[in-house]
């Protein structure tokens, strides 16, 4: 079959997603926008070719703090969906492989994960351990791994049906060596595209944890903690909020359009083309 090239879209998504990861490396490389000692202007300065992205109530310059803010929200979140992407993928495939009561057990935990709102999820789990950095992980990865999970076992089920599979085990291959060789390979589409939709949800958990402070703490920076200390000055200062916002949206956004490019490619039954 030969390989779809990425549309308009697609590309644009692509670059976004990859001016944002750079972004977040300069961020993180600076580290210039969670110091309250450094003041680097008037407070409250709007957006000027001095202060690009204005100054926030401490006199700080926005830029930092925002590219600072992205590095924090796209790491933490990455960091989350690799864990749920690992456990997903471990619970998934040996449940639709056995199936039996481990396979119900699994469908049952992910069904009470789902029945809790997600914000109130992350709230309870934030209740727990304490808002910070683990609370907020921890979140992402208890509201993303129900929905992954329950596709990575329909899609290893319909793989251990395959002809292939039944080859194998009567060929006498370890259940180990088939899970490996023959379920894993064949479900890993479904776990990337899941993957990129995961990352979404957990920038917006993320950014939602952060407004209503259970999330990062100052004087760290966040995309959710400067929303939310952008809130405070609406009025006297929206560009405190518009800032961050568009760049949540943005990744946001980017994310999704990449998943479905890759589930367009991956999964050919369902075309979909976003021109």
């Amino acid at each position: 079959m030969k390989a779809q090239k990425p549309n308009l879209v697609e590309r644009g998504a692509l670059g976004c997603l990859v001016a944002l990861v750079v972004a977040a490396v300069v961020g993180v490389v600076l580290g210039a926008g969670r110091d309250a000692a450094v003041i680097g202007g008037p407070r409250l300065a709007p957006p000027s070719p001095q202060w690009p992205f204005g100054t926030d109530h401490l006199g700080r310059s926005m830029l930092p703090r925002v590219l600072e803010g992205i590095g924090t929200t796209l790491l933490l979140s990455t960091i989350a969906v690799l864990v749920t992407a690992a456990l997903s993928t471990l619970l998934g495939i040996v449940a639709g492989y056995r199936g039996g009561w481990l396979g119900e057990l699994v469908l049952r935990v992910a069904d009470v994960l789902s029945a809790f709102p997600t914000i109130v999820l992350a709230i309870l789990v934030a209740a727990v351990v304490g808002p910070g950095q683990t609370a907020t992980m921890a979140s992402i990865v208890l509201v993303t791994i129900p929905l992954m999970t329950r596709l990575v076992r329909t899609a290893a089920r319909t793989v251990a049906q395959r002809d292939y599979v039944t080859s194998a085990i009567i060929s006498g291959a370890g259940r180990t060596c088939i899970l490996a060789r023959h379920v894993l390979p064949n479900v890993a589409g479904t776990i990337v595209v899941q993957a990129t939709y995961a990352l979404s949800v957990g920038i917006l958990v993320e950014g939602g944890l952060g407004f209503l402070g259970f999330g990062v703490q100052p004087p760290q920076s966040s995309l959710g903690v400067l929303i939310q200390q952008g809130g405070i000055y609406l009025l006297a200062a929206p560009w405190l909020l518009i800032f961050p916002g568009i760049v949540l949206v943005a990744a946001i956004l980017a994310i999704n359009v990449l998943g479905d490019g890759l589930r367009d490619r991956l999964d050919p039954r369902e075309p979909r083309s976003l021109t």
